[in-house]
């Protein structure tokens, strides 16, 4: 069960930050990801983080602006998200893969077995 919260409304070039809670005791044993929709478009990745939290991967579009992270003792993972700009607009997603591979961080949304609800980011020009 991935729950996110954080979500809101900000201006370009602000800076937001995502939570997604997990329940359950195996939370070390998935790697973690972040996923968005904007309105008409396919979910689209945005940033995946291993078991242990050393190995994380993010797309073009948001390598050097987003962070995600994770704290395995508190089943919480975050997306720290910098230098918004408005196509960065859409509802973001948590999701977890149940893995044996301590340093796969998936960008493939099939290969992810739970989802949260989703959260709204509203940027702003």
């Amino acid at each position: 069960h991935l729950v996110e919260s954080g979500g809101g409304l900000g201006q370009a070039g602000a800076s937001l930050n995502l939570s997604c809670a997990a329940s359950g005791r195996a939370f070390r044993s998935f790697a973690m990801g972040w996923f968005r929709q904007a309105p008409g478009k396919e979910r689209e990745f945005v940033a995946g983080i291993g078991m242990s939290g050393s190995h994380t991967t993010y797309p073009d579009s948001t390598e050097g602006r987003f962070t995600i992270s994770r704290d395995n003792a508190a089943n919480m993972v975050y997306l720290q998200m910098d230098s918004l700009k408005p196509e960065d607009t859409a509802i973001y997603f948590c999701a977890a893969e149940s893995t044996s591979n301590t340093d796969r961080a998936s960008a493939h949304e099939s290969d992810y077995d739970y989802w949260g609800q989703g959260t709204q980011v509203t940027v702003s020009s």
